[in-house]
C-alpha cells in the first residue's frame, strides 16, 4: 500500500499538530472506526488516518463550522478544480478584505471553499472567528510571502477524505454513528482560563458551560454504548469536577494566543479517558483511579 504524508490544510488555532506525540500514547490500542465531532484543523485524524485506512475503518468527522465542512468536502470531491481557482489569489490587505466582506450565499460551493482555504492562510493566527450574524470578522495577518495553496497538502488531504464521511452540525451527531468499539475524540471550544482567555466565540453562538455540560451527557452515553472516548480541554477545577471518577492526564502544552504576552507558552492542559490506562496505547494497568459517587455515570 502506498504511503503518503498527511497533515492538516488549514491553521488552526488551538490545533493539536505539537503535541500529537503525548496524545497518541493515550489513544485505545484498539478500536473500530473512528469518531472527531469538533473536527477543526484535523491534525489527529490525520495522524491516524494510515491506522483507519489499514484496518479498512471508516472516519466521521464533523464541526460546527459549515465553511470548514465544506472545504473539506471540495477537498475530497473536486481537489483539482479547487486549487485552480485558489491559485489566483493573492497576498494583499485590500484584496483580503474584499474576500471577506463577499457573501457566500453568492457563492457556488467550490468558490466558499477557495474563500476559507484563502482567508485562514492569511488572517490572524489562523483564527476562526465571527460575529453576530455570522459572517467572519479575523484581520489581515501580517506575514512573509503565506503559502495559500498547498498543491500536494491538498491532495493528499483529498486521498485521506475519500476514507471519511463529512457533516457540519452539533457533535451530538457522534451519536447517529458510533459503535461500541469505535474511538471518539473530542476536542471542543476549551472552558476559559479566565474571563479574558475566553476563545470559544468561533460561531455565532458561544459554547458555554451548558455546552459542556451537554458534553460530557454525550461523553456518558458513549461510554455506556461501549465507545472508548477521549477529550482534551483545559485544566479548571470546572472541567476536572465534571469528569470526576475518569481516567484524567495532564500534559503540556503550547498556547501561543493570549492577549497577555506574559502568559504565552508551555502550559497545562487536561486529557480525560473513558478507559483505563492498560487500554492504552502506552498503558500502565498497575494505575489505581478514584471512582466517583453518584450523578453523572463514573467513567471507570
Amino acid at each position: 500500500m502506498i504511503k503518503f504524508p498527511v497533515k492538516p490544510v488549514v491553521k488552526w488555532a488551538g490545533g493539536k499538530t505539537k503535541i500529537l506525540n503525548q496524545l497518541s500514547k493515550y489513544f485505545p490500542r484498539e478500536y473500530f472506526n473512528y469518531h472527531e465531532p469538533f473536527m477543526g484543523g484535523g491534525a489527529v485524524f490525520f495522524y491516524l488516518f494510515e491506522e483507519i485506512r489499514n484496518k479498512n475503518a471508516k472516519a466521521y468527522l464533523s464541526d460546527s463550522i459549515e465553511e470548514i465542512i465544506n472545504l473539506y468536502r471540495v477537498i475530497r470531491d473536486d481537489v483539482e478544480r479547487l486549487i485552480t481557482i485558489s491559485k489566483k489569489h493573492i497576498y494583499d490587505q485590500k484584496y483580503y478584505y474584499n474576500i471577506r466582506s463577499q457573501d457566500t450565499a453568492e457563492l457556488d460551493d467550490i468558490q466558499r471553499a477557495s474563500r476559507t482555504l484563502y482567508l485562514n492562510k492569511t488572517c490572524f493566527n489562523g483564527l476562526y472567528r465571527v460575529n453576530s450574524k455570522g459572517q467572519f470578522n479575523v484581520s489581515f495577518g501580517d506575514y512573509t510571502d503565506p503559502v495559500i495553496v498547498n498543491e500536494e497538502a491538498l491532495r493528499n488531504a483529498s486521498r485521506t477524505f475519500q476514507q471519511a464521511e463529512l457533516y457540519a452540525g452539533d457533535f451530538e451527531i457522534v451519536m447517529k454513528n458510533a459503535r461500541a468499539g469505535d474511538f471518539v475524540y473530542f476536542d471542543p471550544p476549551y472552558v476559559p482560563l479566565s474571563p479574558t482567555s475566553n476563545f470559544t466565540g468561533y460561531t455565532s453562538g458561544a459554547f458555554g458551560f451548558a455546552d459542556h455540560r451537554r458534553l460530557r451527557e454525550v461523553f456518558s452515553a458513549l461510554q455506556e454504548r461501549g465507545c472508548y472516548v477521549m477529550l482534551s480541554n483545559s485544566n479548571t477545577e470546572f472541567v476536572r469536577d465534571l469528569y470526576r471518577g475518569c481516567n484524567i492526564k495532564t500534559i503540556n502544552a503550547i498556547r501561543a494566543i493570549n492577549s497577555d504576552a506574559s502568559k504565552r507558552g508551555s502550559i497545562k492542559e487536561l486529557v480525560v479517558l473513558s478507559y483505563p490506562d492498560h487500554k492504552c496505547q502506552f498503558g500502565h494497568p498497575h494505575l489505581q483511579f478514584n471512582l466517583r459517587s453518584g450523578g453523572i455515570k463514573s467513567c471507570l
